[in-house]
């Protein structure tokens, strides 16, 4: 006969054991002996002497920092993890906090400015441990979907569209009140905004008030009706469109404009958000949704510094978020992919910052393929004569320094270029056709000193010994972050709205 030991749920009494011991190697300590390093003129805020007092700042951010490591992010889940869980009894010392103050505090603009310096404190934690290998930071980023409706969508390309249009109607309009007499003391362009379209509202009614009054002087009976009658219907219609149709239309206009600043579109739903792609499209259709770029910064797998943007490109969001790490003086070599590979973001962290970017740009691979080095297209392998600053293409068309340009990017970034054409006569009939676009024109190089000076310069840097040890690390140092982040965390999607909410729900 087999024996098992006794077991009776309902039994009269249940020893309990009251001493809370938790093991010294618990994770849970470790995030205590985090929280309490940092100094209390960071933990705590300026509160109210009267009242009754407020949860200790440390203890509240000990419980966030073990229910996110255990993948609970909802406020009234932690309550229940300080309910039933030892670990979480033992840092709260067995105190009931509400969901409700765990939320306020996470959502505070202390908590944001709290976590922000926290990740000083963490970088000099891994630095004095020897965590922190080489010098190096190690940048990427991904999208994550926002809580915004997926039809929501503002277009910036419809905003100017229909914006042209409606100034042609104003233009119309314009026209109209001054064949009537109106006198209006605007131009057409003082009328393409809402403030003058309201002055231009103003003056339509003063012309309305003085059609009124004539209208009253008149006799009862007028052969033919009334001039002025038939005058105050056409600028009453014309008043009502102002009033009705065309300034909450430029409104809605300007608007749009203010949310988009230098982005594409916006969601109705969530301002901040923009339409991007993403790489989780299970309709493979390539819909575009809408989302934020949420950059981060690492060392040894660590994350040491984050950042939310709107803007979808990596490449406009390296130089922001650079100027936001505060220890970004501990980093020598700065490593992403060549999505971060700009001109403009070169000479920030090399002339700025004086670091060293171990970050590729666009072309680097195929620029390192044998049919690119031999291709007689690359001016690389074009013969220079540096007398006569020419360059002499293998087919023998002669290109001659033309003059200097400078372009400016719609961000405000210049490019200095030096414009090489081709000479008019070239000798021969072939060379003459070899020298001329289809159109007839002479061909030009357009060559950028500055930006091949950081190209050969990141080669180097990439192909010594050193810079490519330090590069191949990147893929087994940043980009493990983000599968955890989203496979073992399942942070796909945000649930706030708002840059400044999605930034603290991401602590």
């Amino acid at each position: 006969m087999i024996m098992y030991k006794e077991y009776n749920t309902n039994q009269l009494s249940l020893e309990l054991n009251l001493a809370y011991d938790i093991p010294m190697n618990h994770e849970v300590r470790l995030i205590s002996l985090f929280v309490d390093s940092i100094p209390n003129h960071v933990l705590l805020e300026d509160k109210s002497h009267t009242g009754r007092p407020a949860f200790h700042p440390a203890m509240l951010m000990k419980m966030t920092l073990f229910a996110y490591a255990r993948q609970v992010f909802s406020g009234r889940k932690m309550v229940q993890m300080n309910e039933e869980v030892i670990p979480m009894k033992w840092l709260s010392q067995d105190t009931y906090v509400s969901y409700k103050t765990i939320n306020n505090f996470r959502s505070s603009k202390h908590a944001n400015n709290l976590i922000k310096t926290a990740f000083i404190y963490f970088t000099l934690l891994m630095r004095e441990n020897g965590m922190i290998e080489d010098e190096a930071l190690f940048i990427d980023g991904t999208k994550l979907e926002a809580d915004a409706n997926l039809y929501s969508f503002t277009w910036k390309r419809a905003v100017d569209k229909y914006e042209d249009a409606l100034n042609g109607k104003i233009s119309e309009l314009y026209d109209q009140l001054v064949q009537e007499g109106v006198n209006l003391a605007l131009s057409k362009e003082e009328c393409e905004t809402s403030q003058g379209l309201e002055e231009l509202l103003e003056k339509t009614a003063e012309a309305l008030a003085e059609v009124e009054k004539a209208i009253s002087e008149e006799p009862k009976v007028i052969k033919g009706g009334s001039i002025n009658k038939q005058k105050r219907r056409r600028i009453k219609k014309l008043r009502n469109q102002l009033r009705r149709d065309y300034i909450p239309r430029k409104q809605r206009y300007e608007e749009a404009r203010e949310i988009l600043e230098e982005r594409n579109s916006f969601s109705k739903t969530d301002h901040d958000a923009t339409f991007m792609r993403m790489k989780e499209d299970h309709m493979m259709n390539g819909q575009l949704k809408p989302g934020y770029n949420v950059q981060a910064a690492t060392n040894g797998q660590y994350v040491l510094a984050y950042d939310i943007f709107s803007n979808p490109t990596d490449t406009r969001t390296l130089k922001p978020f650079l100027q936001s790490i505060q220890t970004l003086d501990l980093f020598q070599n700065i490593v992403a992919d060549a999505g971060y590979g700009s001109e403009e973001n070169y000479s920030f962290i090399i002339d700025e910052l004086e670091k060293t970017p171990l970050i590729p740009y666009g072309m680097y691979q195929k620029e390192l393929t044998k049919k690119y080095k031999n291709s007689p297209t690359n001016p690389n392998n074009w013969d220079y004569l540096e007398e006569t600053d020419q360059f002499i293409k293998p087919d023998g068309v002669v290109y001659s320094f033309k003059n200097y340009s400078r372009r400016t990017d719609k961000y405000g970034f210049k490019r200095d270029f030096k414009i090489y054409e081709a000479d008019n006569i070239q000798g021969t009939e072939e060379l003459e056709k070899l020298s001329k676009t289809e159109s007839g024109r002479q061909k030009q190089i357009h060559y950028n000193p500055t930006w091949n000076y950081f190209k050969e310069l990141i080669k180097e840097e990439l192909h010594s010994e050193e810079g490519s040890r330090i590069y191949a690390k990147r893929k087994i140092d940043v980009e493990p972050v983000f599968g955890r982040l989203k496979s073992v965390f399942g942070v796909r999607r945000v649930h706030v709205r708002g840059n400044r909410a999605v930034q603290e729900s991401s602590l």
